[in-house]
């Protein structure tokens, strides 16, 4: 389970991150550079972290579903997720 202020951080960022979209797609498109890195490093999609919804893991996450590898095993054995079973043959 990652810690409360780690999955708040995502949060914020992610805020961020839309707030200045439309900003950085406009400088960009100018060319300015030296506007860019003037916004702040968080504004940036890329330093967003993909983690599972409900432990928090970044690690193993399977986009499909939003969930960390660990998590979506625990629920597909408990039959929580739809059209999901265990292979065998």
């Amino acid at each position: 389970m990652a810690k409360e202020s780690m999955k708040a951080r995502e949060v914020k960022r992610a805020k961020l991150a839309a707030k200045y979209a439309s900003k950085r797609e406009a400088l960009k498109a100018a060319g300015d550079y030296e506007g860019l890195q003037k916004l702040p490093k968080n504004a940036s999609p890329v330093r967003g972290r993909n983690r599972c919804k409900l432990t928090g893991r970044p690690r193993g996450y399977m986009r499909q579903f939003g969930l960390s590898r660990v998590t979506f095993r625990e629920m597909a054995n408990q039959g929580l997720i739809p059209g999901v079973k265990k292979a065998s043959w």
